[in-house]
This record gives structure tokens, sequence and C-alpha cells, in this order.
């Protein structure tokens, strides 16, 4: 027998252990009682009307009220409109997947969902970083903050934010799309989260995923700690005021945006720092819920709440709204 037969007898036998995987079985939360699947699905519907109409609205806001056409609201803008791609990635699929039982996604489908939900984790990340540098400015040099914070700037930190997401998932998933997979298909989540998709590739995968952890730590630490750099010299620039006014009115224009990273990167790092067995599965699923799904609805809901300024747009935006019904009612 030649050495090229033996090769290309040995390339059919791979080719027949490796099973051509055209679509995945997302597993969800396990298959539950009809009425359990209804009770979530109407949570699910509830939180993602929330998360839409909330963002949605913050977005319209900072787009129409001039009073809100500065750099805080025009960071909170961009957040609400990546919030709004982040739930629309993950959740009506999910919704789907509960309404019909069909719980099949297509291989190109889930690597399409995987995309996004890393480039928006990516966009995140340095976009919650440039809001903490933009109240670090605010609060910390506030004589030079017009001129240091301008729309030049602004526009700069928009950009890099969205690039470096777009950079940092396009090289993990053209290396991945480049792997085989085995024969089992079935995926124990919710989503196509990375992890869960490289436990189906043949072979050792240790490599990669140390590459994955050595990436988003490169992309993911430097504006971490950026963010939480910047709140520590504002907390320590807030201490220094002398009066109790000032302090609570300087706090609380950066309070809502620090619990917000608060919660962002506490479950995130959370997901990727414990363990991934079996075991611990059900709460993997749990933190990640948080910063996918729970996440962007807290956003506008914090956002709106602890906020005076957009309080007051909302009101100027209604009685807007009563007056233009009156004019019509009257003519």
């Amino acid at each position: 027998m030649t050495t090229q037969l033996k090769v290309q007898l040995y390339e059919n036998k791979e080719q027949l252990n490796h099973t051509h995987v055209t679509e995945f079985i997302l597993l969800g939360f396990g298959d539950h009682h009809q009425l359990l699947l209804i009770l979530l699905f109407l949570l699910f519907l509830f939180i993602y009307i929330v998360t839409m109409a909330g963002n949605i609205l913050i977005i319209l806001l900072v787009a129409t009220d001039r009073h809100l056409h500065t750099p805080m609201y025009f960071f909170l803008g961009n957040l609400s409109c990546l919030e709004t791609f982040c739930s629309s990635n993950i959740l009506p699929r999910m919704l789907s997947s509960f309404l019909t039982g069909r719980k099949v996604i297509s291989v190109n489908a889930c690597f399409v969902q995987h995309y996004f939900f890393g480039f928006f984790g990516g966009v995140e990340c340095y976009l919650l970083s440039a809001m903490s540098y933009d109240r670090y400015l605010a609060i910390c040099k506030p004589l030079h903050y017009v001129t240091m914070m301008n729309g030049k700037l602004c526009f700069q930190l928009i950009v890099s934010s969205w690039f470096s997401g777009f950079l940092s998932i396009t090289m993990t998933t053209i290396i991945m799309s480049k792997l085989v997979f085995c024969g089992d298909n079935k995926i124990d989540h919710f989503f196509c989260d990375t992890f869960p998709i490289i436990e189906l590739f043949c072979g050792d995968t240790s490599t990669l995923k140390w590459y994955i952890y050595v990436l988003c730590s490169v992309f993911t630490f430097p504006p971490s700690i950026l963010t939480f750099t910047s709140y520590t010299f504002i907390i320590i620039a807030i201490m220094k005021i002398p009066s109790a006014t000032g302090k609570q009115k300087a706090f609380s224009t950066c309070s809502s945006h620090l619990l917000v990273v608060t919660i962002f990167y506490g479950t995130l790092m959370a997901v990727y720092v414990i363990p991934n067995t079996d075991r611990l599965n059900a709460l993997h699923k749990v933190f990640s819920i948080c910063y996918t799904i729970l996440t962007p609805m807290i956003n506008p809901i914090i956002y709106s709440l602890r906020n005076k300024e957009v309080k007051e747009a909302v009101r100027r935006h209604i009685s807007f709204l009563v007056v233009q019904n009156e004019k019509k009612r009257q003519t």
C-alpha cells in the first residue's frame, strides 16, 4: 500500500468520525412543564418590552431634546442603542423557543449570534470606560471639561469603542470558523456563547481557550482598569467637597453609571472566573442572564429614575404632546 493511499484512507476515516454538523440544539433552561415554559415566555417577553421601550425612549430624548445635547447624554444614547441591539440578538430567539418548543438553530445562525454577542459586549466595555472618563473630567477637572471633552474627542471615543468590539470578536470568530465539530451538537446554554461552542470542537481545545482568555484580557482589562481608576479619583474628589449638599449633587451625577458598571463587570467576571463544570452550569446561566438580559433593561430604568435632566426631558415632551393635542381639538 502506497503512502498516498494510506493518507487518503486516513482522511476518509477522519471524515467519517467527524460528523458534518449543520445545526445545534440550544438546551436553554432544560425540559420543563408547558405551564412553566409559558410563564418564562411571559417573563422574558415583559423584560424585552421594557428593555426596548426604555432604551428607545432614551435614544429619542437624546436625539430630540436640545438640553440633552451634551457629551454625557451622547454616550448614554450610544449605550441605549447598543443595549437595544444586544437584547434583540438574544431575546427574540429565546422567546420563540419558549413558544414553539423548537430549540434548533443552524450553525450559521449560531455563529452570527455569537459574533454579535461578542461584538456588543466588547463595545460596551469601552463605552462604559468612555462614560467614566467623561464623569472624571466633569467632576475632577470642571474648569477644563468643556475644552477637553469636545465634540471631536466624543466622536473619537465612540468610534474607537465600536471598532475595538469589532476587532476583538472578528479575530476569535475567524479562528473558530476553521475548526471541525464532532458528532455532538447540543449546546447547554440559552444562546451561542463562546465556551459552550468550543466544547463541541474535535481534539484538544485548551490552546484555543487560552488564546481567547488572553484576547479577552487584552480587550477588556484596559477599559475596566480605566473605568474603576476614574471612579476612584471621582470618589476621592467628592470626599474633598466641604459641603454635604455639594457631595450629594456630585455623586448623584455618577452614581447611576457606577451602579451599571458594577452590575455589568461583576456578573461578566463571575461567568468567566467560575469553573465551567456541569455542577456550576446553572450558576453560569444565571450570571449570563444578568449581563445579557437584565443589564440592558436596568440601564434605562436607572438613568431615567435617578437623573433629573432625563425626567425633565420626559416632562417637556409630555407637555408638548398635551399642548399639540389641545390645539388639534380646538381646530
